[in-house]
């Protein structure tokens, strides 16, 4: 699923996942043997021609457990129903016995008390069986002292429903929590290898970003046939495994390379480079209960590329040559072959040491001149990675400047706002002050034009006057007198208003 999707690499194979299944499988001239465990992790086997299948019903909770999950949901709605259904007909059965089915006295008179109340016909009596067994307890249906079997009944499909709800869950609970796609998560190599690892050949696969895990035993499975002519067409034989931390428990804080060495007790000890390619062999590997199948045609004479680097002070593991090989000079003799190569060296002039000794230091040159290489390409790798670190800085720091350069004009323009509105905010005060002035200076040109006209009416007031004055005498100045005393009150109080 991970890979689909591309969030690993095309080297990597998950377990369980059948990936090669979707490529085209390479044309063989000679017929290939079925696989005994398919790149999915079950087992290729039907099973035929069954005859005690009643076995399966001895064991009834293992049995759903391993239905398929259209069938355990059928079997858990039907023993919901088949309960419900039969607990109300025995409900309705009650009923209609005591007479609770008969209809009421029309005229309102109350009747015996019946044994579970509310219940009129069938439909009501399963209303009532669902709301006893799920304890749902609408409150219209409740039952009453009046029938102690209904009581007993009460109890029976209440035990009955625990024991329903308890055996359903727990399948329900089983089939989820079976570790079938425990195998998701972990990751191995796509081919496995045969290489020498201390002078003798060895099978190895990488296997990385595991959990706590455990290799519990890997096997192979080839077609056998026996001294007598008996072909055994399934022949297990067990291969023992080795790990680098010398024991059986694997943590993999980092991808670890599995490995066997073919011996004496080894099923490969007696298989060349061409009979191994020639042969259909399986090698299964099962760890924490999962299948992990290797293809059958294993590379002889390649070794996996070292992907563990040390990197500012901690260890880093390159994921994208997690199943690169290397080719290394290997001889296509079994290993029993080379043992007795080794054996017929010993036994001859030291001609053949000399020549054996070449061979390790020619060898031993040659993974000198590969780690070379690997270390170059590591230093490439780690030149590339600071180039595109230090590309990234410059990136970065430009991107902060940027953003630095628009914090700035940001803030230039509100200053600049804020300027604006200040000085749009003094021009309207001063327009403001400039037009009161000029409206207290036009009230006082209208108040001093008022006096003037008020003085010279009162001059030519003063005049009539002073002449009707003389006319009738001392009363009409001493009437004068009091108006203009009046007019001159009159003054000071609108001066004062003004």
């Amino acid at each position: 699923m991970l890979a689909r999707k591309g969030l690993l690499p095309d080297g990597f194979l998950l377990t369980r996942l059948a990936e090669d299944q979707d490529q085209p499988k390479s044309t063989r001239t000679r017929a290939q043997r079925a696989r005994f465990i398919t790149k999915t992790g079950s087992c290729n086997v039907a099973h035929k021609n069954i005859m005690e299948q009643g076995r399966f019903l001895q064991d009834v909770f293992t049995t759903m457990v391993d239905l398929k999950w259209q069938h355990s949901l059928l079997i858990f709605t039907s023993a919901f129903l088949c309960s419900w259904m039969l607990f109300a007909m025995i409900w309705w059965l009650l009923a209609f016995a005591h007479g609770d089915l008969e209809p009421r006295d029309p005229n309102g008179e109350p009747g015996p008390v019946p044994c579970v109340t509310a219940i009129h016909s069938f439909t009501s009596a399963f209303l009532f069986s669902i709301e006893v067994q799920v304890t749902i307890g609408f409150g219209g249906r409740m039952v009453t002292e009046e029938c102690p079997m209904a009581i007993t009944v009460l109890i029976i499909q209440n035990i009955l429903g625990l024991i329903i709800n308890a055996v359903m869950l727990g399948c329900v609970f089983m089939k989820t929590a079976q570790a079938n796609r425990r195998a998701e998560t972990l990751i191995f190599s796509r081919n496995a290898v045969i290489a020498p690892r201390n002078g003798r050949p060895t099978f190895m696969f990488r296997l990385g970003d595991l959990r706590k895990s455990m290799i519990i035993t890997a096997t192979v499975i080839r077609r056998t046939v026996t001294a007598e002519g008996e072909v055994i067409p399934v022949c297990q034989l067990d291969i023992q495994v080795e790990n680098p931390l010398r024991s059986n428990g694997i943590f993999l804080v980092s991808p670890l390379i599995i490995s066997h060495t073919i011996d004496r007790g080894s099923p490969l000890y007696e298989m060349s480079a061409h009979s191994l390619a020639a042969e259909d062999l399986e090698i299964i590997v099962i760890l924490e209960g999962a299948h992990f199948l290797h293809s059958r045609g294993n590379p002889v004479g390649r070794r996996f590329v070292s992907i563990i680097t040390e990197e500012d002070g901690r260890y880093c593991v390159d994921y994208s040559k997690f199943g690169n090989t290397v080719p290394i000079r290997m001889p296509s003799l079994s290993a029993k072959e080379l043992d007795q190569t080794r054996g017929v060296q010993d036994s001859g002039n030291d001609s053949h040491l000399q020549r054996e000794r070449r061979e390790v230091e020619r060898g031993r040159e040659r993974e000198r001149e590969e780690g070379e290489i690997d270390r170059k390409e590591g230093e490439r790798e780690e030149r590339k990675r600071e180039r595109e670190e230090r590309r990234g800085e410059r990136r970065g720091k430009e991107r902060e400047g940027e953003e630095r350069e628009r914090v700035r004009g940001r803030e230039r323009r509100e200053r600049g706002e804020r300027e604006r509105r200040g000085k749009r905010r003094e021009r309207d005060e001063e327009r403001k002050r400039r037009g009161r002035k000029e409206r207290r200076r036009e009230k006082e040109r209208v108040r001093v034009r008022e006096r003037g006209e008020k003085g010279e009416r009162e001059e030519r007031v003063k005049r009539e006057r002073k002449r009707e004055g003389r006319k009738e005498g001392v009363d009409w100045r001493e009437r004068g007198e009091k108006e203009e005393r009046k007019r001159r009150e009159e003054g000071e109080k609108e001066e004062g208003r003004g």
